[in-house]
Parts: structure tokens; C-alpha cells; sequence
């Protein structure tokens, strides 16, 4: 099956990872995506605090426990030649004895630097500031600028207080930017960040996702602009290539821009399946979610995605089982 946006051409690989699939049936995924300098594509269990690493063609090669949560945002970095994985855990899952509502308790949302054997290496604090006297810090993304643009790290706390968070290269507390900046408004949920640097000067771009838009700033926290109000719906998660832009829609699609920020087309659209009840899942006869039929070649709910030097993408969706889709460029 091949999908297409402008010039680009995609061949769906349903259900990818064949070391994953049918592993994790119970557990509700909501994983992030990163790609390895080696080409190893990188991922989180849908039900276990794991690690996976898999080859490009699927098969899962190594694997590694850990103390989070969830992997729900993965951030890959490169320092003195060795691959390190930034982590965003926004502190609680779905749990299915529950009837996949969320556990008790308060969140312990964190933000963690591993290396790729799963030691980790770094972390950085929830910011002792007001928001966070009484409201929840829930951590979705992490962005890290380059080392010539002084390796701040930038931390979306889309699950909690709508906020992204500054900090030093060292770990230290820089300040937050809430939206209001500049003329777009305040951030609702800002699901994802990402340096982007497929133009000469590195920029920050932010998924506001509740207000389908990106909104996009300078690595010195300054505004600049808005992209994609009017063909956006629900921006997750971003991969680049080349000149071109993926922006994962939870809503059923993969939306690709060009090097301006124009949109080239969209891949696997299916935002119909959005009214489905219980979507992104199905409702059983009790009521109680499970696990829908999916549609090769139709998205249900893309939540991370990645893309390889080849130009392959490659998206985890966010539903009872997962689906791991490769959309391979041909």
C-alpha cells in the first residue's frame, strides 16, 4: 500500500515491530519514537517501564528496564561521539486492572538523561516555582539546542501546567515561556518540542496541540510565529528529514511541511475514526475500553514518531495494544 505527499512516497509496513507486536495486548501505549546515529529506531513498551531498541526492519535487538513510568517523550542526543536518550515521564499510565483509568496518587512527572545500556547519567529537577505549589508537574517532551547554541534543555510540561521550562546546559533553571510571549496566546497543552535545524539557525518549535497550532521561538526564548493554524488539528510529535517536517496528529494522520513550514499533504489520513465511542480505543459491552480494529494504510492515533537518515518514518500510536507503523520511502 503506498501513501503520498507531493513528492514524497511511502510504502505502509503495518505493524512493524515484529519483536513488540502481541507482547503488550493489555497495556495502553503511549510511547515517544527516537532514532539512534546507528539507525536503531527507539521506543517504550506499551505496558512494561522498558526500553526497546529495534533494527529499521523490526526486530527488536536489545531491551532495557527502567525506574519510569512511561517513555513518553524520547529525545535523542549525541555527545562526544555516544548516543544519550533524554526521557520525559509524565508520572502515571492507564492502568487495565482499573479499567484503564489512572492510579491514585499524585503524578511523579520527571525529566532523565540515559545512556543507551539504560545507566543514567543526568537529570533534571521540576522547577520550584509557583505553578507547582498546588499544580501538577507532568512532563510530555524535551528538546535539547546544539552545543553552538549553548545545549539549553527545554522541557514541555504539556500534561500539567501548560508550560515549557528552560534550563541550562548544567541543569540549571533558566526561566519558562507560557505562550503569552507574543501575539499567539498562552499554550494549551504543549505536547512536544523540538529543535528544528533544517534551516541555517536552529529553532524551537513547540506542538500547542489543545490550540492546533505550532508555535515557534528563537533559542534565546524570544517569539516568532505560528504555523499550521489553518491545517493543523492536533500536532503530538514532530520528526524531520531533509528539508521536510512530520508533525505526528493524534487525530488520525501524519501532516508533512516543507522546508517553510507549507504543508506538502497529509499521510494516512483518517480523522473520521476520531467519533468513534470510546476512540482511541473501542467500548466493549461493559463499557470498559478495548483494543479497536485498525486499518492498514489509515492512522487511528499517532502520538510519537521518528524518521532515519533514509528518509523512513516510523510512528507509535496511542491506543490498548499500540501499533508501530514503518512508512518506508520509496
Amino acid at each position: 500500500m503506498q501513501l503520498t505527499a507531493g513528492d514524497l512516497k511511502f510504502e505502509w509496513i503495518d505493524d512493524w515491530a515484529r519483536g513488540v507486536n502481541g507482547t503488550a495486548r493489555a497495556g495502553w501505549a503511549h510511547p515517544g519514537m527516537a532514532t539512534s546515529t546507528a539507525g536503531e529506531i527507539i521506543t517504550f513498551h506499551a505496558a512494561q517501564p522498558k526500553v526497546l531498541i529495534l533494527t529499521p526492519d523490526g526486530q527488536l535487538v536489545r531491551q532495557f528496564a527502567s525506574e519510569l513510568t512511561e517513555g513518553h517523550g524520547l529525545t535523542l542526543i549525541q555527545e562526544r561521539g555516544r548516543d544519550y536518550l533524554w526521557i520525559a515521564d509524565p508520572g502515571a499510565k492507564r492502568d487495565p486492572s482499573l479499567k484503564y483509568d489512572y492510579p491514585p496518587g499524585p503524578r511523579r512527572g520527571r525529566i532523565v538523561k540515559l545512556d543507551l545500556n539504560g545507566k543514567q547519567v543526568s537529570a533534571v529537577e521540576r522547577p520550584e516555582i509557583a505553578a507547582y505549589r498546588s499544580g501538577t508537574y507532568s512532563p510530555t517532551c524535551v528538546a535539547v539546542a546544539p552545543p553552538s547554541a549553548g545545549g539549553d534543555i527545554w522541557v514541555a510540561d504539556g500534561y500539567g501546567q501548560s508550560l515549557v521550562h528552560r534550563y541550562s546546559s548544567s541543569g540549571s533553571y533558566l526561566g519558562a515561556i507560557d505562550g503569552t510571549e507574543g501575539s499567539a496566546g498562552r499554550f494549551n497543552t504543549p505536547h512536544a518540542v523540538m529543535t528544528d535545524g533544517r534551516r541555517d539557525e536552529p529553532e524551537l518549535y513547540i506542538a500547542d496541540r489543545s490550540n492546533r497550532r505550532i508555535q515557534v521561538y528563537g533559542l534565546d526564548g524570544k517569539y516568532r510565529r505560528v504555523v499550521g493554524a489553518d491545517f493543523l488539528s492536533s500536532p503530538s510529535a514532530f520528526a524531520s528529514w531533509g528539508g521536510y517536517l512530520f508533525v505526528a496528529e493524534l487525530r488520525a494522520r501524519i501532516a508533512v511541511l516543507d522546508r517553510n513550514d507549507r504543508l506538502v499533504g497529509y499521510l494516512g489520513a483518517n480523522e473520521a475514526v476520531c467519533d468513534r465511542p470510546g476512540w482511541p480505543n473501542a467500548k466493549g459491552a461493559d463499557g470498559v475500553s478495548i483494543r479497536p480494529p485498525l486499518e492498514p494504510g489509515r492512522f487511528n492515533s499517532p502520538h510519537g514518531i521518528t524518521a532515519d537518515a533514509d528518509g523512513n518514518v516510523y510512528v507509535a500510536e496511542w491506543l490498548i495494544g499500540g501499533r508501530y507503523v514503518k512508512l518506508a520511502r520509496t
